[in-house]
């Protein structure tokens, strides 16, 4: 996936700070690739709290949100908490009471902090968490280089889950303190040379899924969580899907025929939102001096026509959709338009690194999955009820974590993600 923005804050390192995808291996090569993918990884999360003040690092606008300063501890604990304790002989905790500040929802490993509450976490200081970190960093390194050959594997295979969970919180990093600054009446910028990605298409046309039995999944080598397995067949009906991306524009056109006004549109679920949030536009989207603008994370910015809608909810995309005349598609259809192994060539436009895309799936189990014991096993598989899947990556989606077979998931409500659409039709 190339970078999708200009703005050096983002961009910087972006190609190199990804987890690889080596399997385990004993020699000093392989060492030291993982210990520089270590590094690389913790590095990015560094430079995108960098433009942020200690008091911008602590602030929490709402409960599914979480302050900066609480995703750098958390990602942090992830490895003392599941990787250092058990294969570290002789490891010290940094501080005990981190335990139960910085675990998330991982109910085997303990009590825990109310996560409404993060936000009332003035201490540690960021002072505190930047040490915590060198401190399990050092530590990390020190497991990698040392441990034995028999160990590795295991090590590895920790690290590997630890790593692409700090590249998940990279992101929700991005998306948490844009929903802050939202709140502020300034209007405050991340980082005023952010640019959003550009869609690469501009195509209205649709383009023909190709019918028939097609297996969907992760399978072969790389990395992939475990709500990507089994791979297993599904079956396509005849259908066309939107080879580009649903645009600010349509959207426009959408909200001047009163799509936020017109109940016959809407689930029973979405309308009651749009009634109880006076939901009337985009999230982020405001009127000022007579038009329309986006609070971006460079700032408040004129809505631009051309590019794609984005911070919609699953109400909304579905919504549009029956306006349009169209679906939504499911996440199979999507997968297979957007996986060049299964066809020639992908069917569709931008589908990394713009937006993530609403699909009309449920969250739920692929057929013969089964989450994994202990703690690690509440990564994914508790939270598969209520939610809908997206799929793709965003603008401020890590380098190196998106693919095709790649689950996101939300409540419909939620628009403070990087989200938007793409549309379908049936034959």
């Amino acid at each position: 996936m190339p970078p999708a923005t200009s703005s050096p804050v983002l961009r910087r390192s972006r190609d190199e700070a990804h987890a690889p995808t080596i399997r385990a291996a004993a020699s000093n090569d392989a060492r030291r690739q993982w210990c520089e993918a270590f590094r690389a990884v913790r590095a990015e999360t560094e430079r995108r709290a960098a433009p942020l003040s200690a008091e911008d690092q602590v602030v929490q606008s709402m409960p599914d949100a979480s302050p900066t300063k609480w995703h750098r501890a958390h990602s942090t604990w992830f490895f003392e908490q599941f990787l250092l304790l058990p294969l570290l002989a002789g490891y010290r905790v940094f501080d005990e009471r981190f335990a139960f500040l910085f675990n998330s929802y991982y109910v085997a490993a303990g009590p825990r902090h109310a996560r409404p509450k993060r936000g009332l976490l003035t201490r540690p200081d960021c002072a505190e968490v930047a040490a915590f970190r060198a401190h399990v960093d050092d530590a990390v390194e020190r497991l990698i280089v040392g441990t034995d050959d028999e160990t590795l594997a295991e090590v590895l295979r920790i690290l590997e889950i630890g790593l692409q969970h700090e590249q998940q919180h990279q992101e929700l990093l991005l998306t948490d303190i844009l929903h802050a600054f939202a709140q502020n009446p300034l209007a405050p910028g991340y980082d005023a040379a952010w640019r959003a990605a550009p869609a690469r298409s501009a195509s209205g046309g649709f383009v023909d899924l190709p019918v028939g039995l097609h297996t969907i999944g992760h399978s072969g080598d790389g990395y992939c969580f475990d709500n990507e397995a089994p791979a297993h067949q599904i079956y396509l009906q005849p259908a066309r899907i939107g080879r580009g991306l649903v645009s600010n524009g349509h959207w426009l056109e959408f909200m001047a025929e009163g799509g936020y006004a017109t109940p016959s549109l809407w689930l029973s679920d979405g309308w009651a939102a749009v009634d109880a949030e006076g939901w009337t536009a985009p999230g982020y989207w405001r009127q000022h001096d007579g038009a329309w603008h986006a609070l971006t994370l460079a700032g408040l910015q004129p809505v631009d026509p051309d590019a794609p809608v984005t911070h919609v909810s699953y109400y909304e995309a579905d919504a549009f959709a029956r306006w349009a005349g169209k679906h939504l598609p499911t996440e199979a259809e999507w997968e297979v338009a957007a996986r060049p192994g299964l066809i020639d060539q992908p069917l569709i436009d931008d589908a990394f690194g713009v937006v993530w895309q609403w699909t009309r799936s449920a969250y739920l189990p692929y057929p013969g999955y089964r989450a994994a014991e202990g703690a690690l096993g509440e990564y994914n598989g508790k939270f598969m009820v209520n939610q809908m899947v997206l799929r793709g990556s965003s603008h401020a989606t890590p380098s190196g974590h998106a693919r095709a077979s790649y689950r996101n998931f939300f409540y419909p409500s939620a628009r403070w993600q990087f989200s938007g659409l793409r549309l379908l039709d049936y034959v």
